[in-house]
């Protein structure tokens, strides 16, 4: 047994979500299965065992098969920082920041990684479950392709097509991609499947046939929707669940333009005492809610920009006023001081703006991104908490005598002088149960949730679901 590729007819058909399922079934039958990407693209990244970084929908395939994340998973990592330009990670480092065209040119240089770290993984396990990006079906982007058949052939690593019958048009999806297919390409093909059916598969008998009729390829099933998903991290900010409509303490998110590592949020929306709220471009922050979050930016000056455009540093300035709370979170920290200078252009053109002025800090872009682990203090409730630090930057002022935790004894971000704006740069905070029960206590929330294990329970929920409309048999034996 060696490798089997999922690829989608489109971007977010719910390739990261089976690659996870499948690895855990995987797993669960004995096998030693470990998740690869050859490239994505995302600002929701996740610091690995050996101090680099990757997608973080790669390290939640890697606790799919009770793995360290390890840089060999995703070697390279696109995170976007304009329209047009993004930061190139490869095998978890930083190169370069680069244009899409002359990305590229880059991209058959870039090969040679991708199979070093696939080669490594192919050898170190049993099962190798590759996630392919984007679909194949863009054959105008075929030429120089690391993601998808580029990938596959150069591998030799057959292929199981993935469709979304949720968007609809899903014979057209499957149908389609292998028209346009060289035949060279589609005879790596060794079959597809259908996603996200809501109601009776059975209703889709004759569409499942008709697909196999028109291809010739082998139909290995149709997968309902599954409802548990939201509990899962999300890959894509349009993804991030708020979870079923309740009451409680009401907590908004600023969804930036270039937000990242969103999956903060998640432990948070989990919680039955909280309700959480995505706030979307051109909505105003509510009267009611009780704690702002600036997440994470992947363009803290961009995302300045941005915030200013929704009219959302008004509506700070209110809801502090009404005596509402505000946490920011790496580049949310960054934005709430009075100024983020960038003189060499690190994250875009040089320059500097003014910040909320919501603390008294300064930042200033430096070329060292910080990349770790870390176990850390909260200063306000002494509670202990494990999170980790994947910025660029240096922050420093007067409120940072009034830290927000300590880190190796070390003081670490900074709260203003009443306590009701903080900041921070350590990232997946929440996601201890420890230091989540402490902090919503500051707001007489009581916290239930246990949220790894609750991730635990969920991936073996989905192993479940896969295992039963599925032929996973029938994929594994694709990939002996």
């Amino acid at each position: 047994m060696t490798a089997l590729m999922i690829q989608g007819t489109g971007s977010n058909v719910g390739k990261s979500m089976l690659v996870a399922g499948l690895c855990r079934a995987a797993r669960r039958r004995g096998l030693s299965v470990a998740p690869f990407k050859p490239q994505n693209m995302s600002n929701n990244a996740a610091v690995t065992s050996d101090g680099g970084e990757i997608g973080r929908a790669q390290a939640l395939q890697a606790l799919a098969c009770g793995l360290a994340a390890h840089t060999d998973m995703n070697p390279l990592l696109l995170k976007p920082e304009t329209d047009v330009g993004a930061q190139v990670v490869v095998q978890g480092k930083r190169l370069i920041t680069a244009r899409a065209r002359d990305y590229a040119k880059l991209k058959p240089q870039l090969l040679d990684a991708v199979l070093e770290s696939f080669g490594r993984l192919r050898a170190a396990h049993d099962l190798v479950i590759v996630e392919g990006a984007g679909s194949p079906a863009e054959v105008n982007l075929r030429q120089g392709d690391i993601a998808n058949m580029g990938f596959a052939q150069a591998a030799g690593v057959p292929v199981v097509l993935c469709g979304d019958i949720d968007r609809g048009g899903v014979i057209a999806q499957i149908v389609g991609t292998q028209v346009v297919m060289d035949p060279e390409d589609a005879a790596l093909v060794a079959g597809f499947l259908v996603n996200k059916f809501r109601g009776d598969p059975r209703l889709f008998d004759d569409g499942y046939a008709t697909i196999e009729a028109r291809t010739g390829w082998r139909g290995f099933g149709v997968a309902p929707w599954f409802p548990e998903a939201w509990k899962l991290p999300a890959e894509d900010a349009l993804d991030v669940a708020e979870g079923p409509a309740k009451e409680g303490l009401h907590v908004v998110c600023l969804c930036l333009s270039r937000m990242a590592n969103f999956d903060d949020l998640d432990p948070l929306s989990q919680e039955p005492g909280v309700r959480l709220t995505m706030l979307r471009a051109g909505q105003a922050i509510p009267g009611d809610a009780d704690l702002v979050i600036l997440p994470g930016s992947k363009s803290t000056r961009g995302d300045l920009a941005y915030l200013r455009a929704q009219g959302w540093d008004v509506d700070l300035v209110a809801h502090r006023r009404r005596g509402g709370h505000v946490l920011g979170i790496c580049g949310g920290f960054q934005m709430l001081g009075a100024l983020v200078a960038d003189p060499d252009g690190i994250e875009g053109e040089p320059g500097e703006d003014a910040g909320l002025r919501m603390l008294d800090v300064e930042t200033v872009m430096t070329g060292h991104k910080q990349l770790t682990e870390v176990t850390a203090r909260h200063a306000p409730t002494g509670q202990g908490f494990r999170g980790y630090e994947i910025h660029i930057g240096r922050t420093e002022g007067p409120d940072r005598a009034r830290p927000f935790g300590y880190v190796d004894g070390a003081p670490e971000g900074a709260m203003s002088a009443d306590g009701r704006v903080a900041g921070s740069y350590l990232h997946g905070m929440f996601r201890d149960d420890g230091f989540r029960a402490a902090y919503l206590a500051g707001f007489g929330v009581k916290a239930s949730g246990r949220y790894d294990a609750g991730v635990e329970a969920t991936l073996d929920a989905l192993a479940d679901h896969l295992d039963a409309h599925l032929d996973v048999e029938g994929l594994l034996d694709v990939a002996r």
